[in-house]
Order: C-alpha cells, then structure tokens, then sequence
C-alpha cells in the first residue's frame, strides 16, 4: 500500500488529528446548544415568574 513507512505513520498522524478535531467541533457545538437551551429555559422562567407592570 504505501511504500515509505514515513508516509504511513504521517497519514495515521492526519487521521488520528482530524478525527480529534471533528469531534471537539462536535463537543463544542452540543455544548453550546446546551447552554443556549438552559439559558432560553431561565429567562423563560424569570418573564413567567416578574409580576408584570401596570
């Protein structure tokens, strides 16, 4: 498949940091809709919960 060793090892490397990259992404973004949820979920609570002004 591939001749020079080098080469293996440094596409095994791409793989290996690509994959890690693609998954901090993923991480990332879950974790921002997360807090994007609770955050919508607070000040839906704090508009129910503020008497409201005459």
């Amino acid at each position: 498949m591939v001749e020079n060793p080098f080469l293996g090892i440094l596409a095994l490397v791409a793989l290996v940091l690509l994959l890690a990259v693609t998954g901090g992404v993923g991480y990332l973004t879950l974790a921002e809709w997360r807090d994007r949820r609770l955050r919508d979920n607070e000040k839906r609570d704090l508009r129910r919960s503020t008497p409201k002004r005459r």
